[in-house]
């Protein structure tokens, strides 16, 4: 592998013609000096705080790549003595400061499409195998310790320690640090690699969100992609962990870090003694076994990253909300969880690298390796726990939007590890997914929550949700196709039955020993005696996530399988409600709005269909938001075993009555005494806009709101003009609506509208209260302040204009067409109220 060194050296001359400033994703607080040429021209700085002084001093003058270059060589040349003292202002420049108001190299916006040579060299010189980790090991072999804040870490952890409890997590165990008299707060005691991975972990909590204005793909930023090296590089999949490099071909290799022995731990929420007095009565040698020389590094690259990304909630905020830190809310982003799913996918992958001779329990000795031994503890030990409530607070607190799918992609991952398995099958269709191995099943019997709780989590953010939405839709499908894979749902139902088997009588402190994944000080202590029962290991799972008080809704009974029927009635709805949209669209040519401002189609007042993604989409969308759901629900048939005769029931339930176009339905409801009376499956149709009842004006006509296509100030003067002339004139036109020749029924026609009664009210409230009265004949100039009417007189003038006809003319022609027309309609309309008799 080439060195950074060397390519650094061959490529100088270019970078300087190319970089001829700061990068802008680069902020001038971290640019480095040459301290070769520093001590060249003052022979007398060779004291550490001169170093520094000196890198600091000159940090505005060179270039990226030329201060990356000047600090390789001050990594080869300088001892561990001085570059100690640079080594937290070095980790801090390029990761940024703890509270954020320093982005350092600002590695989460860094991609190689944007700048190419600026992110070669970071990748290069932070790389695994690279120069900053060849300083972190280099201070490593001399046993360093930097002071880190405890203040800086994730909450639960900072308020245990600050309440003198000893954290779960043996990351922690003889690093506290407490203040002398007067100091400033509680620091951890961390070793180089330690420090380095602290600082490397929070940069992605730490750091500002990234502005929803600047476009950047994730998984192409050069911090995503360190992420990957490291767990690739710490926790290979196959061979083993690569040797530290020594600062020197004859040097030594670095002392592991200290680790204590078995050491059991309680639970937050029991009595324990103090911090300060479990740190000093538990200060024991290292651990002098040399295979733990071997992974102690991947160990704790493995802790810091969970503890840093996925401890922010602890189990008695989630069940009682009662602790200090209950009021702490921690809100990820989406960026933190796509990396933390990178991080489930390695894990997955690297257990799954045991060979099968080392799978079996029969071979668990102390002849296996420590690697192979951390394989097979990292995901239950470390991650589980954690990640549960980490998945829960997610389910229960992220809004209700597309950006949810990158937490359930993150879910979907932890719950198939046959997906990363080297043996993985050859990838079907999508209509027949491939069947999980029976080998599996004690891995979905010892997550068994992880399955169920969370699939009852993910029904209720779907029953809130508008399924017409394709991006909703996908998602239904995607956990639909996840858990409809065959004989997947079986081993779910064989785990509910082996935790809801009557348990036998099993002493408390047994079940508090299976209920701490995290135990002991080290993965490498002496394991739980085995437990050959299947169904005490699925009851210690749960309680060690729920607490031993946790009342289980079985995914496979009745509650539960109410939700999924719910669900598919949403899903049926929904697929009716996009059909409806897509109809419409097809029926609607683009000029239809323009004809209807004009008056020559009709206008509906009361609106179309609410705004949907699906109408900015197209008729594409449509299609694939139909598949998705058709499929979904196609799946929950086979996952909870509906028969066909369920579904057409839940379609008839849907209320189908339809008006005569057979498209826009009554949102559900039943009957009461004063009328209709919404659903909760209503109330939710009308908020999605999936539903609607048909409101039409009651009132007044001429009293009604002022339309968006009127004239406010015509329609007022009209309103005045024409409440005059109904007063001043009401007796006669009362008695020429009276007569019963010709001109009474021309008269009623124009100056008389419908009894209000005989209109279909809507209102349940308002039918008692209905009087049957008409109102006396008047007279309406309203519909003379419409820009339609006004647009539609002015067209009738241009064209006469062309056809040389003066204005006087043309309103003679005008009223003349009007009269033969109001007398047809006279005609017509008496001729239909004599059939009516």
């Amino acid at each position: 592998m080439t060195t950074f060194g060397a390519v650094a050296e061959w490529r100088l001359p270019f970078l300087k013609q190319v970089v001829l400033g700061v990068p802008q994703w680069f902020p001038k607080a971290t640019i480095f000096d040459s301290p070769r040429e520093t001590t060249m021209a003052f022979p007398h700085l060779q004291q550490p705080s001169f170093l520094l002084a000196s890198l600091k001093a000159d940090s505005i003058n060179k270039p990226f790549a030329q201060r990356c270059q000047d600090l390789v060589k001050v990594i080869e040349d300088f001892p561990a003595k001085e570059l100690h003292t640079i080594f937290p202002w070095l980790v801090e420049s390029i990761f940024g400061s703890l509270d954020g108001i320093l982005i350092g190299w600002n590695l989460r916006c860094l991609q190689g499409r944007m700048n190419p040579v600026e992110y070669s060299i970071a990748m290069e010189f932070l790389d695994p195998g690279g120069p900053m980790m060849k300083l972190v090991y280099k201070l490593q072999a001399e046993d360093y310790k930097f002071d880190f804040p405890v203040s800086y870490l994730p909450g639960p952890v900072k308020a245990s320690i600050q309440e003198r409890v000893l954290p779960d997590s043996p990351l922690y165990h003889n690093k506290v640090q407490f203040p002398p008299t007067g100091g400033l707060g509680l620091n951890l005691a961390l070793n180089p690699f330690e420090y380095y991975i602290f600082f490397f972990a929070l940069s992605l909590i730490t750091q500002k969100p990234l502005p929803v204005s600047l476009h950047v793909r994730t998984s192409d930023c050069a911090y995503f992609i360190l992420v990957d090296r490291y767990l690739s590089w710490f926790l290979p999949t196959e061979g083993s962990v690569p040797p530290p490099l020594s600062s020197s071909p004859g040097g030594t290799s670095p002392s592991p870090a200290p680790r204590t022995p078995a050491m059991p731990f309680a639970f937050y929420g029991l009595h324990h003694t103090s911090l300060l007095k479990r740190h000093i009565s538990h200060q024991t040698s290292v651990n002098a076994d040399p295979a733990s020389h071997e992974i102690w590094r991947s160990e704790t690259l493995l802790q810091v990253f969970v503890e840093m990304w996925l401890h922010h909630y602890s189990l008695e905020m989630y069940q009682k909300m009662q602790s200090p830190h209950a009021k702490e809310s921690f809100t990820p982003t989406e960026e933190h969880v796509l990396v933390v799913r990178l991080l489930l996918k390695h894990l997955h992958a690297f257990a799954n690298s045991l060979k099968p001779e080392q799978t079996s329990p029969s071979t668990h000795s102390h002849a296996t390796s420590p690697l192979e031994e951390f394989k097979r503890a990292a995901v239950p030990r470390f991650v589980q726990q954690k990640l549960y409530l980490f998945l829960q607070h997610c389910f229960g607190h992220w809004p209700l939007d597309a950006s949810f799918r990158a937490v359930l992609e993150m879910w979907l991952s932890y719950l198939q590890p046959w997906r990363y398995a080297p043996e993985k099958q050859a990838q079907s269709s999508d209509s027949q997914p491939r069947c999980v191995s029976e080998k599996w099943a004690h891995f979905v019997q010892e997550n068994l929550l992880m399955y169920t709780k969370l699939f009852v989590g993910f029904l209720n953010r779907a029953l809130r949700t508008d399924l017409v939405s394709p991006k909703n839709a996908l998602m239904v499908f995607r956990v639909a196709k996840v858990f409809a894979q065959p004989n997947l749902a079986e081993m779910i139902q064989k785990g509910e039955q082996l935790f809801l088997e009557p348990e036998l009588v099993i002493p408390h402190r047994q079940h508090r020993l299976f209920t701490a994944p995290t135990v002991t000080g080290s993965f490498l202590s002496p394991w739980p005696p085995a437990v050959t029962d299947a169904s005490f290991k699925v009851k210690s799972h749960v309680y060690s996530l729920e607490g031993q008080d946790c009342k289980y809704t079985p995914m496979f009974g009745p509650e539960v399988r109410t939700l999924v029927l719910r669900l598919a009635q949403l899903i049926t709805q929904a697929k009716q409600t996009a059909k409806s949209i897509s109809d419409q669209c097809v029926e609607s040519p683009a000029g239809h709005s323009f004809l209807s401002w004009l008056g020559f189609s009709p206008t509906d007042p009361n609106g179309l269909y609410p705004a949907n993604d699906l109408d900015e989409m197209g008729q594409d969308s449509i299609r694939k938001t139909d598949e998705y759901l058709e499929k979904a629900l196609e799946y929950l048939r086979q996952i909870f075993r509906l028969s066909e005769a369920q579904l057409a029931q839940l379609t008839f339930a849907l209320g189908t009555t339809q008006d005569e176009n057979g498209k826009k339905q009554l949102p559900d409801c039943i009957v009461g005494d004063d009328g209709l009376i919404l659903t909760p499956l209503g109330r939710y149709q009308i908020i999605n806009g999936l539903r609607r009842f048909e409101i039409e004006y009651q009132g007044d006509s001429e009293l009604q709101p002022i339309r968006s296509y009127e004239i406010p100030s015509l329609v007022r003067a009209l309103f005045r003009l024409s409440s005059t002339i109904n007063r001043r004139f009401a007796d006669q036109m009362v008695a020429l609506c009276s007569r019963d020749d010709f001109l009474g029924s021309f008269c009623r026609y124009h100056l008389t509208e419908p009894v209000l009664a005989n209109r279909h009210l809507l209102s349940p409230v308002g039918r008692r209260q209905v009087a049957n009265h008409a109102r006396g004949p008047r007279l309406s100039l309203r519909f003379l302040g419409s820009y339609r009417t006004l647009l539609s007189l002015l067209l009738f003038f241009f064209v006469a204009s062309l056809f040389c006809i003066g204005p006087l003319p043309c309103t003679l022609l005008l009223v003349l067409g009007y009269l033969l027309y109001a007398m047809a309609m006279t005609l017509l309309t008496e001729r239909g109220k004599l059939h009516q008799l």
